[in-house]
């Protein structure tokens, strides 16, 4: 059964300004349910983590600074909104949600957080709304365990995995891949073990074209027993933040090519869903709902 991470702290209210990108988190799931796509039983609610999973992935002064509230001025202005207790709270939870996520991917062969995707977050710093990198904690998590041996970072979110990079930059465990907006924040890249920019305005037929090409050869070469998928929809035309040209459609074949790959290949697969501006929340909800609605027939009987 596909088993999807969803916790109430997930609608967080942000300050005005902020509030809009948040409404999804609501959305999304009531859409599921009411479409029929996903039950009650398909969703679990995520707990706080264990601090030491967290400390995998992030310098420990960091972490304590950032529970205690006590970050510079500047390094909470790189964050990009006010602190509090409840916003750092909602991070911790979303990374049980990806970690507790990894274990239903393995009994079967996926599962999907409501949110997470927080790529923007470093070892040792927060950056652009995010805090605490919860697929990079789910990886190291895994390795911890021995419950894999090496892990794909398929980031297909319109800005660069930089804060994944970054944690990932010296582990031979971890193969980080981002494609993403030449463009698009953060302007200063780091380096992924495989970037690639896309140029302003690609289209679905190009942007398909590489990564039905690129994705294969990863996989045959990287050969991964774990799949981490960030499956941001601000690649669409319409997105605010975004500088790429897809649509709805291309949106969705993206999604159907990657988790089909990982389906065919029997690799298990976590998603986190990533950044989604567009100007209509009606957009961002059914971009994101295509991806669970694949994910629901394709694993239906695994």
């Amino acid at each position: 059964m596909l088993k999807i991470a969803y916790h109430p702290i997930y609608k967080h209210p942000l300050p005005e300004g902020h509030r809009f990108p948040m409404i999804k988190y609501e959305l999304l799931p009531q859409q599921l349910l009411h479409e029929g796509t996903c039950t009650p039983a398909n969703f679990f609610e995520p707990e706080l983590p264990n601090d030491q999973d967290i400390l995998a992935a992030h310098d420990a002064s960091y972490y304590k600074d950032l529970v205690a509230l006590d970050l510079s001025k500047s390094a909470a202005r790189k964050i990009g909104f006010p602190l509090s207790a409840e916003l750092v709270l909602r991070e911790r939870i979303i990374a049980d949600g990806t970690i507790k996520g990894c274990h239903f991917a393995l009994e079967n062969g996926i599962a999907m957080n409501i949110a997470g995707g927080t790529h923007h977050a470093y070892s040792n710093r927060g950056e652009a709304f995010c805090m605490l990198n919860d697929q990079a904690i789910g990886a190291r998590y895994l390795l911890n365990k021995g419950l894999a041996r090496k892990i794909l970072m398929v980031d297909l979110d319109v800005h660069q995995g930089n804060g994944t990079a970054e944690i990932f930059q010296t582990d031979p465990t971890v193969f980080t891949f981002s494609m993403h907006g030449k463009g698009n924040y953060p302007f200063k890249k780091e380096v992924s073990d495989l970037d690639i920019p896309l140029e302003k305005g690609t289209t679905d037929e190009e942007y398909l074209s590489i990564l039905k090409t690129t994705l294969p050869e990863l996989l045959e070469q990287v050969q991964p027993d774990f799949i981490f998928y960030l499956c941001g929809v601000d690649v669409l035309e319409s997105d605010k933040l975004g500088t790429l040209s897809m649509t709805l459609e291309g949106c969705k074949e993206r999604d159907r090519f990657v988790l089909q790959s990982c389906f065919d290949a029997q690799i298990p697969v976590q998603c986190s869903m990533g950044g989604g501006y567009s100007p209509e929340i009606k957009v961002i909800v059914e971009a994101h709902a295509n991806t669970f609605r694949l994910a629901q027939d394709m694993y239906e009987e695994f």
